[in-house]
């Protein structure tokens, strides 16, 4: 395995640790606004105030309008669906704990995740589904109820 691929799952692997975080963060903020519409909003807020931050010391430019003009409807949809990860995320994760949370989420992305790749859906190359991913799939899942067994 080459060591570009090696740094980028390292990277994932530590991207992947701050989900059950964010969401604990989020909870938290949830109990200060008393509602979790509120702290999902702060989330979203603080978030888009760090990336126009370091846009603007980065000084990146502007995309030009037309090009935007002819992106696909649906690729303007990633911001709603951040916004329910966020929203999901600080109210199922207090309920259901970090690791039930995340490994529910996690085979909720893996089946996602063989379907695009299978179809080469959302810009993504073609990975058919093969009996070792399919394998590996089913080890997600069979993990995810091992953490939620006799809750």
């Amino acid at each position: 395995m080459a060591f570009e691929t090696i740094f980028f799952i390292i990277v994932a692997l530590i991207v992947g640790a701050g989900y059950p975080v964010q969401a604990g963060v989020n909870a938290t903020i949830a109990i200060y606004h008393q509602h979790p519409l509120l702290a999902a909003v702060t989330n979203t807020a603080v978030a888009s105030f760090v990336l126009l931050a370091a846009i603007l010391v980065m000084r990146v430019p502007a995309p030009q309008l037309a090009t935007l003009s002819t992106a696909p409807w649906w690729a303007w949809t990633g911001g709603v669906l951040g916004a329910f990860f966020v929203l999901s995320s600080l109210v199922l994760a207090p309920k259901l704990g970090a690791a039930a949370f995340v490994s529910t989420t996690i085979v909720g992305t893996m089946v996602a995740s063989l379907i695009i790749d299978h179809f080469g859906l959302l810009a993504y190359r073609v990975q058919p589904i093969t009996g070792i991913r399919l394998l590996g799939a089913v080890l997600v899942v069979a993990g995810m109820i091992m953490i939620q067994w006799r809750r």
